[in-house]
């Protein structure tokens, strides 16, 4: 079809603009239905041919349409800001479309956003999907990169106010429309171009709150060391920007999971770590490096995670941040939080600034108020706890990766944890009223508030610090180190290296510890509590390692025996993560301790309890068999003992007198094998193959192995299932020696919370799997010809 003449005055490019137009429909024919016109865009979007932006329409035509199908007037607006953003524009008729486009977009992602949105007719298109349909998305991104284009040497300037806006229609479109999230995210250069945008006050936290959605859906992790003058951006950061970008940072220093169960199993870690090794650093890796050579960087966030909240920024500027969150709804929680707690100290705030609740006007007034709400002060907590989590998160996984010695000088140098327990009462672990702020669509209970959230990342923390490190001291103030001392000194050993070495000026101040602090709460908390699990990791990091008898008998003075028990026994508990976090600090709280032993004698001090805690251990032995195996340790050494006070202990306790039957031993091997595979291996229930080696190593040792594998092969036999478990334990060992012989911190593990040499754990799982059947302790002696089945390729494909 021929190009209709341009009309007089339109100029040939708008007449060429149209002939196209008419051109990609195959004529004027008939009226095309908004649908097909949107569809074509769509297509043209995913194609990157034909029909993409509003500037391959005429103006006239966009109105025509609009008319119809109630388009808001954005493609028009589009066309003129294509028009005003050229190169060589000022940009201020640019900007003043900009103020137009963004009321339209915010309306619509406040409602989106608050679930207030109805759902639309048909024949009406969101905003948002328009604006992102005729190609507002991408000119908003050229206009935002115009800086980084240079005309005869000199760069291009917008102002910041035009940033701000551009960044806003940005976020509010993602929010929105479904997919735009992803196409920025593909666009590296624009992304890494962001961090330039937060040197400025005015836009950082636009800027932030788009990175930080941007990079939640990245399929490849972003590296720092690519962002230009990161040093210098990160550094002249005030501590409140600070903390908002530790939400970026959370992203950008995390692994990131893939969601699928089964590369959480060791075959496909160790595949994994394989193909690491081959590529080097992740990028995770390399940006937690980048962060810690930034000076000061650690010591700025141990200052804003132990800051109190009369430190805070103050109020004039926190309102102007309230008002930012007001526009950049992914913070709903600030709203949802100023409203729910509006009122609740209006009496005793000693504040005098008062903060408009979002929606009123001067005129109608606040739905439930008549004057101004005045802003109470659990509005500053919530402010101070919102940054404390984050910053806590950062911290956490710097103590996990690989500079986690230079992370642990520093942290101590800082004061963190004295900073923390100074905390503790008032903000981390304070009472809270019935109105306590909460997310928004969640209540006070829910994981995911900020109260209870703040105290998990707290639990992770300690356990990361404490875990197998020597700096755990720090935990406790002076008085309570005292104490340890005097505790070995009493016992006739050796004070702990540890101890003796701990700078006295980094440890706790106050009249307790952190660590007792957390005992105390541990204490208080309620059955159905979701802390329960982590306070029990928490603790329990803090035995973990060589075991000190010093360390066991300070928390079995305060209670904590006792306390487990009850929670195992008479509550009853259900939930089997709380279980194995009390099993497993049960197990560490009792190796080789003969007064904790006697201590769970006179707690369980009935049959009755002990078939009740027996029933509990046997339910899941993924969940107890660190205790089984530091109760058969314990048993070992004690029987080896010559003194009055273990015979008594061993003639008294029912735990100790039932795992010393052979039957008893023989039944927690069999399922202990029988319940992993090799392609079933976690992290976690490892120690279940770890626990059955513990028993046929002490058997080795007693001269004993032959029997216990004789006694296998009959149980196999009883279950008329020859061979199935003695191939499968097999399997299991083989796995067993690729994993932990290139593996070093496993192996050092191992050997400390055993003490059991590792050479020892060697050379068990070589005899073990030695193929000479005539070997008497060798598992090939007790399988069947006929039902041998040990070469199996278990490697992941």
């Amino acid at each position: 079809m021929a190009a209709a003449p341009a009309a007089a005055g339109s100029g040939a490019g708008r007449g060429r603009r149209a002939a196209a137009t008419v051109a990609a429909w195959g004529g004027w024919g008939g009226r095309p239905r908004p649908g097909n016109i949107l569809l074509q865009l769509r297509q043209g979007q995913l194609t990157g041919r034909g029909l993409a932006r509003a500037v391959q329409f005429t103006e006239t035509f966009l109105t025509e349409r609009d008319k119809q199908s109630k388009w808001s007037g954005i493609p028009q607006l589009l066309l003129k800001l294509y028009a005003t953003s050229h190169l060589h524009s000022d940009f201020v008729e640019c900007q003043n479309i900009l103020k137009e486009i963004s009321p339209l977009l915010s309306m619509e992602a406040m409602a989106f956003v608050t679930e207030e949105r109805k759902l639309t007719q048909e024949t009406t298109y969101p905003n948002t999907y328009i604006f992102d349909l005729f190609g507002g998305v991408d000119l908003l991104v050229e206009i935002l990169m115009r800086p980084t284009i240079s005309i005869r040497g000199q760069k291009l300037k917008i102002s910041d106010e035009m940033s701000k806006d551009c960044l806003s229609i940005l976020y509010n479109t993602c929010v929105c429309t479904e997919g735009v999230t992803k196409r920025l995210a593909e666009k590296n250069d624009f992304v890494i171009f962001l961090f330039t945008l937060m040197t400025s006050k005015k836009t950082f936290l636009q800027t932030a709150t788009l990175i930080e959605d941007i990079l939640g859906v990245k399929k490849e992790m972003i590296r720092l060391d690519e962002v230009p003058n990161l040093s210098s951006l990160v550094s002249n950061f005030d501590q409140q920007q600070l903390a908002n970008f530790c939400r970026i940072l959370a992203v950008t220093i995390s692994e990131m999971d893939t969601g699928n169960d089964d590369k959480h199993t060791l075959l496909a870690k160790n595949a994994q770590q394989k193909k690491s090794l081959s590529l080097g650093p992740s990028a995770a890796e390399i940006n937690q490096a980048a962060l810690l050579s930034i000076p000061g960087f650690v010591e700025r966030l141990c200052k804003l995670a132990t800051r109190k909240v009369s430190e805070s920024t103050g109020t004039a500027s926190f309102l102007q941040e309230l008002e930012e969150w007001y526009t950049w709804l992914d913070n709903a929680l600030v709203l949802d939080a100023l409203m729910r707690v509006a009122n609740e100290e209006s009496e005793h705030n000693q504040a005098s600034i008062v903060f408009p609740p979002p929606g009123a006007s001067e005129e109608n007034g606040p739905p439930h108020s008549s004057t101004r709400t005045q802003l109470p002060q659990s509005m500053k907590i919530m402010h101070e706890i919102m940054y404390k989590l984050e910053v806590l998160y950062v911290l956490c996984v710097l103590l996990m990766g690989r500079q986690r010695n230079q992370v642990h000088r520093m942290i101590a140098e800082f004061k963190l944890i004295p900073g923390l327990n100074n905390l503790f009462d008032k903000l981390i672990w304070r009472k809270h009223s019935a109105s306590a702020l909460v997310l928004h669509g969640h209540n006070q209970n829910c994981d995911c508030s900020p109260d209870i959230t703040l105290k998990i990342q707290f639990l992770r923390l300690l356990q990361s610090f404490s875990d197998h490190h020597e700096n755990k001291y720090l935990l406790l103030n002076n008085q309570e180190l005292n104490e340890l001392s005097a505790i070995s000194l009493k016992a006739n050993i050796p004070e702990v290296e540890a101890v003796l070495n701990t700078d006295r000026s980094l440890v706790c101040d106050g009249k307790r510890g952190l660590l007792t602090r957390l005992l105390q709460v541990m204490k208080k908390e309620p059955a159905e509590s979701s802390f329960r699990f982590w306070q029990a990791r928490a603790v329990e990091s803090f035995l973990r390692g060589t075991t000190s008898y010093a360390d066991q008998m300070f928390l079995l003075k305060r209670g904590l025996l006792e306390h487990i028990l009850y929670c195992i026994v008479d509550s009853e508990c259900k939930s089997r993560d709380v279980l194995q976090s009390y099993f497993d600090l049960l197990g560490e709280l009792m190796k080789f301790n003969v007064d904790a032993f006697k201590r769970f004698n006179k707690y369980i001090n009935t049959d009755a309890k002990f078939q009740v805690f027996l029933k509990q251990v046997n339910s899941s032995l993924v969940d107890s068999n660190m205790l089984v195996r530091c109760v058969t340790l314990s048993l070992d050494r004690f029987e080896s003992q010559v003194d009055v006070k273990v015979a008594e202990v061993l003639s008294e306790c029912r735990l100790l007198a039932y795992i010393s039957q052979v039957p008893t031993q023989m039944s927690f091997l069999f399922r202990l094998i029988n319940i992993i595979h090799v392609q079933t291996l976690t992290q976690e229930n490892v120690s279940c193959l770890n626990t059955s080696l513990v028993i046929l190593m002490l058997a080795r040792r007693k001269e004993r192995l032959p029997l216990y594998l004789r006694l296998l092969q009959r149980m196999e036999h009883s279950k008329k299932y020859p061979g199935f478990l003695l191939n499968n334990f097999h399997n299991l060992l083989r796995f067993w020696q690729q994993h932990y012989l290139h593996k070093d911190k496993d192996s050092t593990c191992l050997e400390n919370s055993s003490c059991i040499s590792f050479s020892y754990w060697k050379e068990t799982v070589s005899i073990l799997l030695n193929p000479d059947r005539q070997s008497p302790s060798a598992l090939v002696s007790y399988i069947e010809e006929p039902y041998m089945d040990i070469d199996r390729d278990f490697t992941e494909e």
